[in-house]
């Protein structure tokens, strides 16, 4: 509990002056309201339904901001050598994971309630909505966790992260022009966030099982990974 304190209070700080990584968490709500508010798209325009643009900028912001979000974080520890410090000093993935993913997860909190304060989430839709975005934010931490183990450096990093993330991100907007992409992009947690907010009146029991198994394969992916930079 000690480690994950340190890890958690470290990066909230660290957090807070790196500017590009605090804009992951602006720049996208602000690009939603944004175009809600500029481009009026009428309900019945094909692929394209009213009120599109909230589910289109959370998925971009789950699949790559968030994402490339950590992925920074952690190749900059790989860097500059502190994760090697980290292992030597005992600390388990889960404890690492935990104290960076943590703050990154806070923020995330607050950029879903502004998604859904865009995305006109009322009532008894609010809390399905942020149930279904926070088990998303978790499998973009892991795969975020896992591409920063992988990656040598920042800029590897983003390297890697960009087109994992804008695939992920654009996923969902893809599957609505084409049966086989959405039949692919059913089984990837971006997909899913999508169709909720996109219908928040829908039942997030199927979204939420599918998130969780991304959740589920990510963190033990990241566990392998994890143990073999450790060696």
């Amino acid at each position: 509990m000690k480690a994950i304190n340190a890890i958690f209070i470290k990066q909230s700080k660290d957090m807070l002056r790196n500017i590009s990584v605090l804009a992951m968490f602006v720049v996208f709500p602000l690009v939603a309201l944004a175009l809600e508010s500029l481009i009026y798209l009428p309900a019945d325009t094909p692929g394209m339904p009213g009120g599109a643009f909230v589910p289109m900028m959370v998925a971009m912001f789950l699949g790559l901001g968030l994402m490339m979000s950590v992925a920074s974080i952690i190749s900059e520890d790989r860097e500059n050598n502190s994760l090697r410090f980290l292992i030597i000093a005992g600390v388990k993935p889960m404890s690492y994971l935990l104290g960076i993913g943590g703050v990154v997860f806070v923020a995330g909190i607050i950029t879903s309630g502004a998604f859904g304060l865009i995305g006109n989430i009322r009532g008894s839709h609010w809390i399905p909505f942020m149930a279904t975005m926070l088990s998303a934010a978790l499998a973009s931490i892991f795969l975020g966790a896992i591409v920063g183990l992988l990656s040598k450096n920042v800029q590897a990093a983003t390297g890697l992260s960009m087109p994992i993330g804008m695939a992920l991100g654009l996923l969902p907007m893809a599957a609505g022009f084409n049966d086989t992409v959405a039949r692919f992009a059913e089984f990837i947690f971006t997909q899913q966030v999508s169709l909720i907010i996109s219908d928040p009146a829908a039942s997030v029991a199927r979204p939420l099982t599918i998130i969780w198994a991304n959740v589920a394969v990510l963190a033990i992916v990241f566990a392998v990974v994890y143990a073999k930079r450790g060696k």
